[in-house]
C-alpha cells in the first residue's frame, strides 16, 4: 500500500529577482514498512523534498498524496494533524525543551493531540521503555549523552504510532560508535513494521536502509534497491 505518492513535484523560491529551483520533476512512490534513505549533496533538493514529504512545506507544482489524500487540497488543521499524528520526527539537533524532563519531552505531540494526561504519561513513560531509558524518564536533556538525548527524540517520534518516522540526519551530532547504536533501534523500529525515511549525506548511514534514492540537481538521479544491506551485528547497547 503506498503511503505516499509524488507525481511531478517542482518546487521554486524567489530569492530577490532570481528564482531558484530547488526541486524541479520529482516523481516517487514509498509503500507501509519501506526504509527509504534520501542522499545527496549540499544543494540537491534533499531538505527541500524532507520538508515536502514531512508536510512542512508545499510544493510550487506536482501532486502529493498522502494515504490517498490530496496534500493540497488539506487544510491547515488537516495538514497540523498529519504533522502530529502520521508523522514522527527525528532531527539531528534533537529538538527537546531544557528544562523539561524525558516524560514531558516525549508526551507533547499527545498534549497538542488533546490526550489526557494519566494517558499521555503512560503512552510517553512506555516509548521511553521501548527506546531502553526506562532509568532516564526523568532526567533533563543536560543530564543526558547525545545518544540518549536522541532515544528520548525517537520516543517522541513514536509515541503517536504514526505511519512514517521521518529523520534527518539523525546521527549528525553524534559520535561513530553512538551513531551506529542509534541506527541500530531504527532496525529494531523497522522490523516491528515502521516505514522509515532517512535524509543522509553519509554513505555508510544510507547503507542501513533498503532503497536509498540519489537527489541532484532537484531530480532523482538514481532510485535504487539496495542489494547489500548493512545489518547492524548486535542491538543497541542503550548506554
Amino acid at each position: 500500500m503506498n503511503i505516499i505518492n509524488i507525481e511531478h513535484i517542482a518546487k521554486v523560491y524567489k530569492v530577490g529577482s532570481e528564482e531558484v529551483h530547488a526541486l524541479r520533476d520529482v516523481s516517487l512512490k514509498i509503500n507501509r514498512n519501506e526504509y527509504v534513505a534520501i542522499m545527496g549533496p549540499s544543494g540537491s533538493g534533499k531538505s527541500t523534498l524532507m520538508n515536502m514529504l514531512g508536510c512542512l512545506d508545499t510544493p510550487t507544482s506536482g501532486i502529493y498524496d498522502f494515504k490517498s489524500v490530496s496534500v493540497s487540497e488539506m487544510t491547515d488543521n488537516e495538514l497540523a494533524r498529519i504533522r502530529n499524528k502520521e508523522i514522527g520526527f527525528v532531527f539531528q539537533t534533537f529538538n527537546l525543551l531544557a528544562r523539561s524532563d524525558a516524560v514531558h519531552n516525549v508526551e507533547l505531540p499527545l498534549i497538542y493531540a488533546g490526550v489526557s494526561t494519566s494517558e499521555r504519561r503512560e503512552r510517553a513513560k512506555q516509548a521511553l521503555l521501548d527506546v531502553g531509558l526506562g532509568d532516564r524518564m526523568h532526567h533533563k536533556p543536560n543530564e543526558l549523552s547525545g545518544g540518549q538525548r536522541q532515544r528520548v527524540a525517537i520516543a517522541r517520534a513514536l509515541v503517536t504510532n504514526p505511519a512514517i518516522i521521518l529523520a534527518d540526519e539523525p546521527t549528525g551530532n553524534l559520535d561513530s560508535k553512538t551513531g551506529e547504536e542509534i541506527m541500530a533501534l531504527f532496525h529494531e523500529i523497522h522490523e516491528k513494521g515502521n516505514t522509515i525515511i532517512l535524509v543522509t549525506h553519509e554513505e555508510y548511514i544510507a547503507e542501513h536502509a533498503l532503497r536509498i534514492i540519489r537527489l541532484k540537481d532537484g531530480l532523482i538521479e538514481k532510485d535504487e534497491v539496495v542489494e547489500k544491506r548493512y545489518i547492524p551485528k548486535s542491538k543497541a547497547s542503550f548506554v
